[in-house]
This record gives C-alpha cells, sequence and structure tokens, in this order.
C-alpha cells in the first residue's frame, strides 16, 4: 500500500496531479484545497489513499493528514464514493464540513454536487462523532490569479462531470460580480449556484 509520495509536480490540474517519482509518473486524484497549494515543476510531498478495484487501482493525493482522513471518513459513508469526496472537499473546507455534520446542517451538504437528502443525513448520522477534531480554523489558502481562470475552472468542472455550457453561464456571472475570483472560489461558487 502507497502511503506517500515525494517527487517533482510533473503536471498539475484542479483536479488531478501526475508526481514524478524516480522516473515514474503517478497519476494521483487531488482536491481544489491540495490543487492550489502545489505548483508545477517544484518538488511536494502527498499523503496518499489507495483504491484498489477489479478494474482500477487508484490514487488520492493530500497535502494534509487531515484532508486524508476526512476524505478516508467520507468514503467510509454507504453512498459517498472517491469523487463525491472529492468534490465536497474541493466545494467546503474541512472546518465547513466537520461544522455542518456537527450541527447537523445537511442543506449545507447537499449543496454539493452529487450529495442528496438521504446520503447528507447519513454522513452526518454515520460521522458526527468522528469529525470533532477537524472542528479547528484552517490555514488560508494562497491563491494564484491569472487570466487563466474560467478556463481551469471549467475544465475542473468537466472533469467532475458538470456540462460546461451550465457551468460557463454561471461562471460568467460570478466573474462580473468578483473579477479577482480564484480558480477555487470560482469552482466553489459554481458549485454551490448548479
Amino acid at each position: 500500500m502507497i502511503y506517500s509520495l515525494k517527487g517533482l509536480v510533473q503536471e498539475l490540474t484542479p483536479t488531478y496531479a501526475v508526481l514524478d517519482v524516480g522516473g515514474v509518473g503517478y497519476y494521483t486524484g487531488i482536491s481544489l484545497q491540495t490543487s492550489h497549494r502545489m505548483s508545477q515543476g517544484t518538488e511536494t510531498f502527498l499523503y496518499i489513499q489507495q483504491i484498489i478495484r477489479e478494474d482500477a487501482h487508484l490514487l488520492f493525493g493530500f497535502y494534509t493528514k487531515e484532508e486524508k482522513e476526512l476524505f478516508n471518513l467520507l468514503i467510509s459513508v454507504t453512498g459517498v464514493g472517491p469523487a463525491s469526496a472529492l468534490i465536497m472537499l474541493s466545494s467546503l473546507s474541512l472546518e465547513e464540513i466537520a461544522n455542518g455534520i456537527q450541527s447537523g446542517n445537511s442543506g449545507l451538504l447537499q449543496k454539493v454536487k452529487g450529495i442528496g437528502a438521504k446520503t447528507a443525513e447519513r454522513i452526518i448520522v454515520d460521522l458526527r462523532d468522528k469529525v470533532l477534531k477537524f472542528n479547528v480554523s484552517g490555514e488560508n489558502i494562497s491563491t494564484f490569479v491569472d487570466n487563466k481562470v474560467k478556463d481551469e475552472s471549467l475544465s475542473a468542472l468537466e472533469v467532475l462531470g458538470i456540462p460546461k455550457k451550465m457551468s460557463e453561464k454561471i461562471a460568467d456571472r460570478m466573474l462580473k460580480q468578483s473579477p479577482d475570483l480564484s480558480v477555487e472560489d470560482l469552482v466553489k461558487q459554481i458549485l454551490k449556484n448548479i
């Protein structure tokens, strides 16, 4: 089982990264939180969760151990797969997720694409006592704003299964209101407004 990887960021998108470790490229699914803490061409360290299925060996990378732990808690809930867990980690901070679960705020969890009422309730019931440790203030993630914010946001959402036409209208509206949005914030706003 792969626990962590340390290597050169060969490729970086909002939803995945390829880490070159000793000449071998490892494709890892990542959240927006992790994506914004990495930069292409630099060396980085990721905590890895490996999921082995009959048809695939999947790697998911996390910048912090806490994010990996919350991902594992989320996928332990029936009806929450790795893709849904990554979308949740991309849409909400660790603290927002933990607070939402502890306070029984299923409405907050349902704002995440792919999480319905029953799944939100199941997450709250299954994880209420397990998320106490995440209820701390997180460090702000510095973001790098460039002229590709809209394109990167739309491609990230496409990878998550959201049609470009649907998200593009919302993106345009959000960028008119706040032209200095980061990719992470724009994706969060689009996910909340779908």
